[in-house]
């Protein structure tokens, strides 16, 4: 398994089980019921010495409401900290460091929507 596709699978995993009953989607369906979660973009830069293997991930999560204000999108945010605060378990990898680099939180153009915004850094080294 790819070290992007281990990191994904095991944030997604532990996100799942954290935030249930907030369910935590890769694509969202239509009609999806607010609050929710949901994987967005990453990417993966190889780091690979003579000597090591590994990678540099960037991971985002988008936190999506409809409760009035920014409170439950930033609630989100703070669960979604806590629950990657610690390394991922990775099949054939092994995560040397997960740590959130940026957030913010917007108002959706349809001017109900709360939308939570946070990326994360992580570090993998191949096994």
């Amino acid at each position: 398994m790819s070290a992007a596709l281990a990191i994904q699978a095991a944030a997604f995993a532990r996100l799942s089980a954290a935030l249930a009953p907030i369910k935590v989607y890769d694509a969202v369906p239509q009609g999806a019921a607010y609050p929710y979660v949901a994987l967005g973009d990453d990417t993966q830069i190889d780091w690979s010495s003579k000597g090591a293997s590994g990678h540099e991930h960037t991971l985002t999560f988008h936190a999506w409401s409809r409760y009035a204000g920014r409170k439950e999108a930033k609630e989100l945010l703070g669960k979604v900290v806590a629950a990657l605060g610690t390394r991922l378990a990775l099949d054939g990898h092994w995560n040397v460091d997960i740590y959130p680099e940026f957030e913010t939180t917007l108002l959706d153009e349809d001017g109900q929507t709360y939308h939570g915004v946070i990326r994360f850094r992580a570090l993998t080294h191949t096994l």
